[in-house]
């Protein structure tokens, strides 16, 4: 049997509980519930249908003793339980005001369907209940925009508990608030209950979720100066439009209304309007309980300036005249709140660079009426000098305390300094062992000159494991296995290993770093290495693999800090790199064949053993060396290659790179590189650069977005005649000429780029997304000879120029060399035909010679081509762009579209590249 729960038809009384509950939750609406009177009324049971006798007892009853007092009808509950919600006792007098009140009593235990009371007459009187049955389950039905699991966690009834009236009630209210906060004013709850044997019940809550309930409007009243359009600009909530059909800020929340008067109010603050009020803020839900229209009514009052902008300072320390020069609010300037905000921040700041950690900073206003200024004294109150008395860090478990303590730039004992505690919290963000925006909090110590640093630490995961697939415009298809341990053994450390495969590179590579040796400030670790990488040139849309080169080696490195922020570092490394040739480049000798691969790819062709040794000087003042938003970087290195070995160069490059916090979210960087590299050894011959290939810099993507790989800079660009005769074509597509990156000894690389922040949505996604503008080059090389000269003839047709094909001596697969010779065809008519015999003709086996005529040398064409070296050229290529980085579940991953708005001839500029399963 279900039927529904109803204390005075209680289907009526919850539909009357969801309205008070909206009218209580939105602005616009001022009254309440009504409230249960306690006089009680006629109430049905909601097992049986009846309805209970909690009427006031209106028959003659004379005053009298209770003789006896019993129970009968519980189960579950002992009698003297029941006895013990009423104040009846055997020997005492009863009224009917007394039985009433038992009655009343019983109704307000909750624990009863049914209650009466018997013997009223004799004195014996008999307490008759039928208790409220057992809920089996409780069912929730229709929930779609609520999980149940939520829903459940929120209410009160749950199985094995006793059914109760009001906590249906509350129950009901608490998932109508829940809809309420996700925009839903158009639920509604239908309780219902489904009877079992046993006095059990199923409780059934019927939910209808109806639409959300959307901001259809914002009106603004009584502004003169700002538009409306202005107003509503400062506001995080925002009207329903079509184009906002993702945004969650168009849903009404009574929590961002009242967050919304305060932005308003900031907004004319700093805007002068120290008078500035909201006088109302009205939601009204429509009819239909679809959309809210809210209305402010505002009074913007006159707008102020600056007047007298003083310090008084209690601490002897400071000059008062020279504090207030430093302030960025100056007399006359139009009134700014949040600069006076900034203003108390820089002095507390400046106290804290002193040693005095708790001090208060007041504004005092005097605000003139008839002047329109408003002159702030920034009252300094005296403070002591504050020392450390204890520095506590708290909850890290795998983390050694050691290490977190190295990081922080104070010690127990030392004077505090506000600057080296923001220091130290910049310094433990960036080790990436924590969760982000840790705060070093500062605790009264146990004397008015102490201060304890409290350090409250939530560790996140630091070993990394990465098995990935990807693909790249870059490197292809990717295969990717990497493990990293940025803090092994709590103390520290890191231990990495790769192996990455794709058609473009392969490597493989152990690494161990240790930041501080001997828990001494000395950095020392260590890599070792096999890189496979496989150059390449596109024919069209085919990428054709050049020259590989297979490089073997280790590298130690070692670092020291000078002071905070500078530091130093030096490396060791030394390599055997093998480089040769794709075969389709080579002769049948194996040598190089000269025309096919071009001279500058068969000078590259040798093994060298190549031993290198460099330093850095740094100076770092990010705020997060993983995600900086402030501070700036700057390093200078140098690395020389010729301490023994093949190879002998100076490599000298300089970065730098500064962060800005725009505000609002926003965050600009300006990144520059350069570098150079000078021969210290002879040049090889004519047209050859004295410094190899393979030791050159490249430039294109990623790093220069808007270019394809290796993609600016100089190159060779072959394009070949369709034949040597005078009915010859010169190739001009760009896609049906060989290109040939040659690198470049010199290089510059700029970009400014601007982070935009999105919702905390997109944020918990990983987005990140950017506008940027890239400037840069390659240049710096010695131009090469050309590979071949083809002699030019006219066609005495036309008299029009042509280039002639050239003519070598043929060889055969194994590079001997080959004859021509005249036989003849199954036709019996004469051909010509190849032999590796200088006179006669091969017999029938093909495994000797017969006859004396000597044969002529046969000839193998080479069909004319035009090289031309283009790219060697400081003038800068620029290109503009937007990108995302996305931390996705396959990896990291970042888009780019970028166009090159200045090129040089030869360069290949790209609108999109995308790389996902590799770091970028």
């Amino acid at each position: 049997m279900v039927t529904a729960i109803n204390g005075y038809d209680f289907a009526r009384k919850g539909a009357l509980l969801l309205a008070g509950t909206i009218l209580s939750g939105a602005p616009a609406f001022a009254q309440t519930a009504p409230v249960a009177t306690t006089t009680p009324a006629p109430v049905r049971n909601p097992v049986t249908g009846a309805v209970n006798s909690v009427t006031p007892v209106t028959a003659p009853v004379s005053a009298g003793t209770i003789k006896t007092l019993r129970v009968e009808g519980s189960q579950r509950i002992e009698a003297e339980t029941v006895l013990s919600y009423t104040k009846l006792r055997i020997g005492i007098p009863y009224t009917a005001e007394t039985l009433d009140q038992a009655l009343k009593d019983l109704q307000a235990s909750d624990l009863f369907a049914d209650y009466s009371i018997a013997g009223v007459e004799t004195g014996n009187i008999v307490l008759r209940v039928r208790e409220n049955p057992i809920i089996n389950r409780v069912i929730i039905e229709g929930n779609k925009a609520l999980k149940t699991d939520k829903i459940t966690k929120e209410i009160k009834l749950a199985p094995r508990q006793i059914f109760t009236r009001t906590a249906v009630r509350q129950d009901i209210s608490r998932i109508i608030e829940l809809y309420r906060r996700q925009g839903r004013f158009a639920a509604v709850i239908d309780p219902k209950m489904v009877n079992l044997d046993q006095n059990r019940v199923d409780v059934v809550f019927e939910v209808s979720e109806g639409p959300k309930s959307k901001v259809r409007q914002i009106n603004i009243l009584g502004n003169e100066v700002f538009s409306d359009d202005q107003i509503r600009g400062q506001m995080a909530t925002k009207q329903s439009r079509l184009f906002r059909l993702l945004s969650s800020a168009t849903s009404y929340d009574q929590d961002r209304l009242s967050y919304d008067q305060q932005k308003l109010r900031q907004f004319y603050l700093t805007q002068g309007y120290a008078d500035f009020r909201v006088t109302s803020a009205v939601a009204e839900l429509t009819p239909d309980k679809k959309d809210f229209i809210i209305t402010y009514v505002v009074e913007e009052g006159k707008r102020y300036k600056f007047g007298d902008v003083t310090v008084d300072s209690q601490i002897r320390d400071f000059d008062n005249k020279k504090l207030a020069a430093t302030l960025p609010l100056k007399k006359g300037d139009w009134y700014n709140a949040k600069l006076v905000e900034d203003s108390v921040d820089n002095l507390s700041q400046t106290a804290g660079l002193f040693g005095y950690a708790f001090t208060e900073v007041n504004p005092e206003f005097q605000k003139d009426a008839e002047t329109l200024t408003m002159g702030i004294n920034f009252n300094i109150a005296e403070a002591k000098r504050t020392y450390v008395e204890r520095i506590e860090i708290n909850g890290n478990t795998q983390t050694q305390d050691k290490v977190v303590r190295r990081e922080i730039r104070l010690a127990e004992g030392d004077a505090f300094n506000s600057f080296q505690v923001k220091r130290s919290q910049d310094r433990i963000n960036s080790l990436g062992y924590f969760a982000d925006k840790m705060e070093i909090k500062q605790l009264p110590g146990s004397a008015p000159d102490r201060v304890i640093l409290e350090t409250n630490l939530e560790e996140k995961s630091t070993g990394e494991l990465q098995l990935s697939a990807g693909y790249s415009s870059l490197e292809r298809f990717i295969i990717q296995a990497n493990i990293t341990q940025r803090n092994f053994r709590g103390k520290g450390q890191e231990l990495r290993a790769g192996v990455n495969y794709s058609s473009y590179s392969k490597s493989i590579e152990l690494g161990f770093t240790e930041p501080y040796l001997f828990d001494k400030n000395i950095a020392l670790g260590g890599d070792i290495f096999r890189r496979d990488y496989n150059s390449f040139n596109y024919v069209g849309n085919d990428r054709q693999t050049n020259y590989s080169q297979v490089s073997t080696g280790f590298q130690l490195r070692t670092g020291v800090p000078l002071t905070e922020f500078w530091s130093l570092s030096g490396r060791y490394g030394l390599s055997y790199d093998e480089v040769s040739l794709d075969s389709q480049y080579l002769n049948a000798d194996g040598s190089c064949n000269l025309l096919v691969a071009g001279r500058y790819l068969c000078e590259a062709i040798g093994n060298r053993w190549t031993s290198s040794v460099g330093y850095s000087v740094s100076r770092d003042t990010l705020n997060s060396r993983l995600r900086p938003t402030a501070g700036s970087r700057f390093s200078f290195s140098q690395d020389f290659a010729g301490l023994g070995g093949d190879v002998k160069y100076l490599r000298t490059r300089l970065e730098g790179s500064k962060y800005v916090n725009l505000g609002s979210g926003f965050i600009g960087s300006l990144i520059g590189e350069g570098g150079y590299i000078h021969p210290l050894e002879k040049s090889r011959g004519p047209g050859i650069d004295a410094i190899r290939i393979t030791d050159r810099f490249y430039l294109g993507e990623p790093q220069f977005r808007g270019f394809d790989i290796r993609g600016v800079g100089p190159r060779i660009l072959r394009a070949a005649y369709s034949d040597g005769t005078p009915a010859q074509i010169l190739a001009t597509d760009r896609n049906s000429i060989q290109d040939d990156a040659l690198g470049g000894r010199a290089y510059y690389l700029a970009r400014a780029e601007i982070e935009i922040p999105l919702g905390s949505g997109a944020r918990e996604l990983g987005l990140r997304p950017s506008v940027y503008a890239q400037m840069g080059s390659l240049f710096g090389i010695k131009r090469p000879l050309p590979t071949a000269t083809f002699e030019t003839a006219v066609d005495p047709a036309t008299g029009k120029e042509y280039v002639k094909s050239n003519f070598t001596p043929a060889v055969n697969s194994l590079g001997a060399p080959l004859y021509t010779y005249t036989t003849t065809s199954s036709s019996g008519a004469p051909v010509t035909a190849n032999t590796t015999c200088s006179t006669g003709s091969p017999d029938a086996a093909g495994t000797s010679c017969i006859g004396t005529t000597a044969n002529p040398r046969a000839q193998a064409e080479q069909t004319p081509f035009v090289e031309s070296f283009l790219g060697n050229s400081a003038r800068p290529r620029l290109s503009i762009g937007v990108g995302v980085n996305w931390n996705s579940p396959f990896g990291p991953l970042r888009i780019d579209l970028a166009r090159a708005l200045l090129k040089q001839k030869g360069d290949d500029p790209k609108l999109i590249t995308f790389n996902v399963g590799t770091q970028f």
